[in-house]
């Protein structure tokens, strides 16, 4: 009975061991899924100053935000559902999910295939990323993280993943899976 029990808990430990180790595997190598070896390089885009992590109530005046779309600063107490958004958000609401260590992709005056690219970006990365048109952007595409930003006037994949891997959850609050 006893030599049962011993083969019966090293098989479990043996099955478990490998379903981790497919699972790992699934998602390193998922397509549009933001690689780990890149973090370690230090975050890209360029840097805005911190202007707080402060909670407001929908509605309330503050003072302006320092980049176009915000990085940090004043913000809703409720951050925006993870995934794609056909219409706009408010800026105090995306900032909120900027704090939990995630990436907000808006657009505005793009393609269907861009859209659809950028779509299967944020799909593949769906407890990190928000994606959302905004008419206010400066550029065709803008990548958003806490205190960074890249412009875009043409669709990188490349370049939208490297932002993604090497800026998420690099914030107060990191929370983005």
């Amino acid at each position: 009975m006893k030599k049962f029990i011993t083969i019966t808990i090293i098989s479990l430990l043996v099955i478990t061991l490998f379903l981790l180790w497919a699972k790992s595997n699934d998602v390193k190598n998922a397509p549009y899924r933001a690689t780990e070896n890149v973090e370690e390089l230090g975050p890209v885009g360029q840097l805005y100053e911190n202007q707080g992590q402060v909670h407001i109530k929908p509605g309330k005046e503050h003072p302006p935000f320092n980049s176009n779309p915000p990085t940090s600063g004043w913000h809703w107490v409720n951050p925006a559902s993870w995934g794609v958004h056909d219409n706009e958000l408010v800026d105090e609401q995306a900032v909120h999910n900027l704090e939990h260590g995630g990436i907000w992709i808006s657009y505005r005056d793009i393609s269907d295939v861009t859209l659809g690219n950028l779509e299967k970006i944020a799909k593949a990365n769906s407890g990190s990323v928000i994606l959302s048109p905004r008419d206010a952007n400066d550029a065709k595409i803008v990548l958003a993280s806490w205190l960074r930003l890249e412009q875009m006037e043409e669709y990188d994949e490349a370049k939208i993943i490297e932002f993604i891997s090497r800026n998420k959850n690099n914030s107060p609050e990191p929370f983005a899976n």
